[in-house]
Parts: structure tokens; sequence; C-alpha cells
């Protein structure tokens, strides 16, 4: 079901739908392709730009995740002095530490910046994991943040944005020029936002492969800082879960489980499936482990 398309499939084709009203509303159509260029670029990086500035509250609304502050019992203290370590060995600040009500065994990590980010886990996998697994799910998501995956999602985003705000353009001006008459006013935009729900899909789709490269490298950044035993092992646990995934969509890029996919749906995926990713790690040299997690 395509409830479970992530955040970025809908940021993408929510920017493009607002640009087409907004410049249909307004009549504005560049006259030279150097104004479309900017203008796409002003709309495409700046919806991008904005989720990422705002990506540490909406986890936090949407979620319902709780920041510890003070820990109020020894689980709360093993959490945020896991973090603080890992944080330590990747050499990025303390991110916040959160938890969230939620059944599944889940955890994300968010954040504009790598010394200024969001750690959660749900209580689900509170009560699921042992220490070893939690862990090792601690240390996937603080190589996220150590990989500074939340910024260059959004930098490619707002690349893909750009690119298909122009593309959409070029291509309805040379339908109409094929045709022999101008496209004017209501029946150019129409096409135009077609176009860029289409465009957009196919953009969607390379962000989502992005997204799937890089959870196979913070699986090797947890195992680097957590051991691929225990890795391996919380990996394990996750495929339990059969996919499970009540993270709002808002959030469900960022998390560490993802849904279940084939055909079509499996290319708008934010994860790979677990059995690819054990696969992955159980081959993973020394150095590919080592290279998972910048320090």
């Amino acid at each position: 079901m395509f409830k479970r398309i992530t955040l970025f499939l809908l940021t993408n084709l929510a920017v493009l739908a607002l640009v087409s009203i907004v410049m249909a509303i307004f009549g504005v159509t560049p006259s030279t392709f150097a104004g479309l260029l900017v203008f796409a670029a002003l709309f495409g990086f700046g919806g991008s730009l904005i989720s990422l500035f705002l990506s540490k509250w909406t986890a936090k609304r949407f979620s319902g995740a709780q920041v510890i502050e003070q820990p109020r019992n020894e689980v709360e203290r093993w959490l945020v002095e896991t973090v603080r370590r890992q944080a330590q060995a990747a050499g990025i600040g303390m991110p916040e530490v959160a938890v969230y009500d939620a059944p599944e065994i889940n955890a994300f990590a968010t954040g504009a910046n790598r010394n200024n980010a969001l750690v959660a886990v749900s209580t689900g996998l509170l009560r699921a994991m042992d220490r070893d697994e939690a862990e090792a799910v601690l240390a996937h998501e603080v190589s996220h943040v150590a990989n500074g995956d939340m910024v260059t999602m959004a930098l490619l985003q707002g690349v893909l944005n750009t690119f298909v705000i122009v593309l959409a353009r070029v291509v309805a001006r040379a339908l109409s020029n094929y045709m022999g008459r101008d496209m004017g006013g209501i029946a150019y935009f129409a096409v135009v936002f077609v176009l860029d729900m289409i465009f957009g899909l196919f953009a969607s789709m390379i962000a989502m492969w992005f997204s799937r490269q890089r959870e196979f490298r913070a699986d090797a950044g947890g195992a680097a800082l957590a051991g691929k035993p225990k890795m391996i092992a919380a990996l394990e646990r996750l495929a339990q879960n059969h996919g499970q995934n009540t993270l709002p969509k808002q959030i469900a890029a960022f998390g560490i489980s993802g849904g279940i996919g084939h055909g079509l749906k499996r290319l708008l995926m934010s994860h790979p499936p677990l059995e690819e990713r054990i696969a992955a790690l159980r081959n993973a040299q020394p150095e590919t482990l080592r290279q998972g997690v910048v320090a």
C-alpha cells in the first residue's frame, strides 16, 4: 500500500504542486532559461532546507518523542550514557536522546547538523531488545548523524526538485512548439502540473535509492561503534518484526526499520530489506566497517 511512501516522496510532490499552483495564480512564466533555473532553485531547495531545519521539531511532534532532560531511571541513564560514548567515538556533538511510545522495534535520528541532532528509540525497542542489540541500534543512528545523512538527503532532494521544476517546464514548452500553437493560461499550467507529478515520482525513486544506500553504510557504522555481532543480532531481531513500522510517514525515512515492498513499491522504499542488510553486514570487511562512520 502506498501509505508507506516516505516523507521525501510526499515533500517532493507537495513542493512541486505548490510551485505549479503559485505560478498559475500569479501568472509567473520565467522568460529565460536562466530565470527559470534561479526560480526553480529557490523553490526546489527552499522546501528541502525548511524541512531540514524543522526536522527535530517535526520528529518530536509527530512521534510524540519525549527528550530525556534528566534520567529518571536506570534505563534512561543507560541510553544517555551509551549515546554520549558513541557520539564521542564518532566525533560529533552530544545529540538529544528521546523515547517515544510505539509497539514496534524502531529508532530514528534527525537534525539539521552533526552537532545538534536527535536520537530517539521506541518503547517497543526497549521492551524487546537486550542491551547489546539496543546498543547496536543506537550506534546505527549515531552513524547516520555522524555521516550527515539528513543534510545530504535534504541537498539531494533540493537538486532533484530543481531538476524536476526546470524539466517539466522545458518539456511543456517543447510540446507547445511541437503542436504548432502556444499553450497559454490554464492549459499550459495543467500540463506542467502533470509533468511535475510524473517527473517528481521518478526523482523520488532516485532519493529513495540513495536512502537505501545510506542504510547499508549506517549498518557498517553501527558495527564499527558497537561491534559486528551486536549489529547483526539487532538486525535479526528487527527482521522478526516483519517490517512493522508505525512511525508517522513524516519521519518514516529516518527510522532504522522500514516496510516491506516488492515490484514498483520497492523503488519507493527508504530502507533495503532486512535480509539484504544482514547479508551485506556478514560479508563486510573491517575496512568497510570503519568507513561506515565519519570520525
